[in-house]
C-alpha cells in the first residue's frame, strides 16, 4: 500500500518523519518518494536533478534522510525511491561540458542530446548510483521513471540484474518501472511492477468523462478496457493508438501484483493546468466506489499525498529556475494545453499558473482541515486498508484474475483466485443507473458501498456503488461480515 509523496512539499525529510505515525495507523505499508537528485534552485518536482548522487539539499541532509529511511524502518514502513535515469535537467548539468562522451550526437530526446547507454562508463555511472541508494541509504526499492525514453533498453535489464546481484539475497528489493511502452517482458526479467497508466486512465474516463488529449485513447470503450484492465493487467497489449501505432504486449499471464493501481499520482494531478484533485471532478459516490476498487483489489494500490483526506489544495507543477529558461519553461507549460478543448482561447492558457512563482509551490502543500468530509473520507481510507490486511494481503502471493465482465456501461465485475484458494469478487457500478448484479452463495461480504443498499437484496447494484466479497476454499463463519 503504497504513499507517494513529494518531500519538499511536506516540509523536508524531518518532516515527512512526523507523518510517518499516521501513515502507520492508516494501513500505508510504504513511502514512494518523489526523486531526489540535486537541482538547480530549492523548488522542482525532482525531474531536473542534475547531480543523481547528491539528495536535494533544500530537503535536509544526507544524514536526515538516512535517519528518516531508519525512522520508517522503525514504524514497519518500506521506502521506495523515485529516480530518474533517461534524461538531466535543462540547468545546472554539466556533463555535456567536460565528459562530451557522455551524450550521442545522433540521438535526441525532448531535453536534448540521447545519454550513451552504449558506454560501459555510462551505465556503470547510473547503475551505481542505484546501487547507493540501495546499500549506502538502504532505501527498499526503486521506480524507474519514463523507461521508454532510454535509447538501450537493455540497460534497464542490466541494472536489474547487478541489483539483484549485489544486494542481499534475504533482503526484499522492490523494483518497478514506468513504461509506456507495456512491455510485460520487462516484467519477468527483474523488475516486479509497472504503474498501470492504462488503468488510471479507464478509471479516470468513467469518472470525470474527460476524453482530451491521451484520455482520447479510453473515450470510445472505457468500461470494456477496465474489465480488461482488472483481468489482464494492461488495457493496451498490442492495440491501435489514436495515433494509429500498436502498444504494449500481452499481459494476462503476470500476477495482479505486477501492476500498480491508482486513481491519482503526481503526474495525474500535477500535469493538470490547475492541479485539480479527483473530489473535485468526479461524483463524490462513484468516487468511493472506485476507492474501494483501488484499495480491495490484487493489485498494488498506490496513493498520492492528500488522497486519503481528500486534500483541497491542488498538485501543481512548480520550479524555480530563472531568467531566459524561466519564461521558456512557463511558455512550454502553456503551450501543453493547447491541444485541449478548454485551453484553445490563448486568454484563458495566461491562467495557468506560472511554475516558477513562489506562490505555485505553496499552494501545492495539503493541508489537512479536520473538517467532516476530510474525516469522512479519511475513515473510508482506513477501513478499506484494514480489510486488505486482513482478507487480502496474506494472501497475495499466487493469486491469479479470473476474468472480469461488463455488466452494463460504466459497470463491471471482476473475480481473482487469492493464494489460500479464496475467490475474491468485485462488482463496481460507476453509472448513475441501477444494475443487474449476478447473484451468489456462499460468499462473505467485505465491504458494501453505500452500506445496506435496499437495491442489494433485489439483486441490483445501486448507482455509484462498489460491493467486494470474498468466497473461502473451505467453508468458514464469517469474523465480521454476513452472507450474501
Amino acid at each position: 500500500m503504497i504513499y507517494e509523496l513529494h518531500v519538499g512539499a511536506l516540509g523536508g525529510f524531518s518532516e515527512v518523519e512526523q507523518h510517518l505515525t499516521r501513515l502507520v495507523q492508516l494501513g500505508i505499508t510504504a513511502i514512494e518518494l518523489m526523486p531526489l537528485g540535486q537541482f538547480p534552485g530549492e523548488r522542482n518536482w525532482g525531474y531536473d536533478g542534475v547531480l543523481p548522487y547528491a539528495p536535494q539539499a533544500s530537503y535536509g541532509s544526507p544524514e536526515q534522510l538516512k535517519h528518516l529511511i531508519d525512522t520508517a524502518h522503525g514504524h514497519g514502513l518500506a521506502v521506495i525511491l523515485d529516480v530518474v535515469y533517461n534524461h538531466f535537467g535543462p540547468d545546472g548539468n554539466y556533463l555535456h561540458r567536460y565528459a562530451k562522451g557522455f551524450f550521442r550526437e545522433d540521438k535526441h530526446t525532448p531535453w536534448g542530446a540521447a545519454i550513451d547507454f552504449r558506454r560501459r562508463e555510462v551505465r556503470d555511472f547510473f547503475i551505481d548510483n542505484a546501487l547507493m541508494w540501495l546499500l549506502e541509504y538502504r532505501f527498499d526499492g526503486l521506480r524507474l521513471d519514463a523507461v521508454h525514453a532510454i535509447e538501450d533498453p537493455d540497460f534497464v535489464q542490466e541494472l536489474a540484474q547487478r541489483v539483484r546481484r549485489q544486494t542481499d539475497p534475504g533482503r526484499h528489493v522492490w523494483l518497478t518501472v514506468e513504461n509506456e511502452h507495456n512491455q510485460a517482458s520487462l516484467l519477468e526479467q527483474g523488475f516486479d511492477a509497472q504503474w498501470n497508466d492504462d488503468g488510471h486512465n479507464a478509471l479516470h474516463v468513467l469518472l470525470t468523462g474527460e476524453t482530451d488529449a491521451y484520455y482520447a485513447d479510453y473515450a470510445q470503450n472505457p468500461t470494456e478496457q477496465l474489465a480488461r484492465c482488472l483481468s489482464q493487467g494492461f488495457v493496451f497489449q498490442g492495440h491501435i493508438t489514436r495515433h494509429s501505432t500498436p502498444r504494449g504486449e500481452p499481459s494476462g499471464h503476470l500476477p495482479p501484483s505486477a501492476f500498480v493501481l491508482f486513481l491519482q499520482n503526481h503526474d495525474q494531478i500535477g500535469n493538470r493546468a490547475f492541479g485539480e484533485r479527483l473530489h473535485q471532478l468526479a461524483q463524490p459516490q462513484a468516487l468511493k466506489a472506485a476507492t474501494a476498487l483501488l484499495l480491495l483489489s490484487p493489485m498494488i494500490p498506490l496513493m498520492f499525498m492528500g488522497d486519503e483526506f481528500a486534500a483541497e489544495q491542488p498538485f501543481l507543477f512548480f520550479t524555480s529556475h530563472h531568467g531566459e529558461l524561466a519564461g521558456l519553461v512557463r511558455e512550454g507549460r502553456r503551450s501543453e494545453f493547447a491541444a485541449f478543448s478548454a485551453f484553445k482561447d490563448p486568454v484563458k492558457r495566461e491562467q495557468i499558473p506560472d511554475p516558477n512563482a513562489p506562490q505555485t509551490f505553496e499552494a501545492s502543500q495539503p493541508r489537512h482541515a479536520g473538517d467532516p468530509a476530510q474525516q469522512a473520507m479519511h475513515n473510508l481510507y482506513r477501513q478499506l486498508l484494514q480489510l486488505r490486511h486482513r482478507h487480502i494481503s496474506p494472501h497475495l502471493p499466487g493469486a491469479q484474475a479470473l476474468g472480469a465482465e461488463v455488466l452494463a456501461k460504466a459497470a463491471v465485475t471482476a473475480r481473482w483466485r487469492l493464494g489460500d484458494g479464496s475467490l475474491l469478487r468485485i462488482d463496481l457500478n460507476l453509472s448513475a443507473a441501477p444494475v443487474v448484479h449476478p447473484s451468489q452463495a456462499d460468499a462473505l461480504l467485505l465491504f458494501e458501498h453505500p452500506p445496506a443498499s435496499d437495491l442489494l437484496h433485489q439483486s441490483h447494484l445501486a448507482p455509484y456503488s462498489a460491493l467486494v466479497s470474498l468466497t473461502a476454499a473451505t467453508p468458514l463463519l464469517p469474523p465480521d461480515g454476513e452472507r450474501l
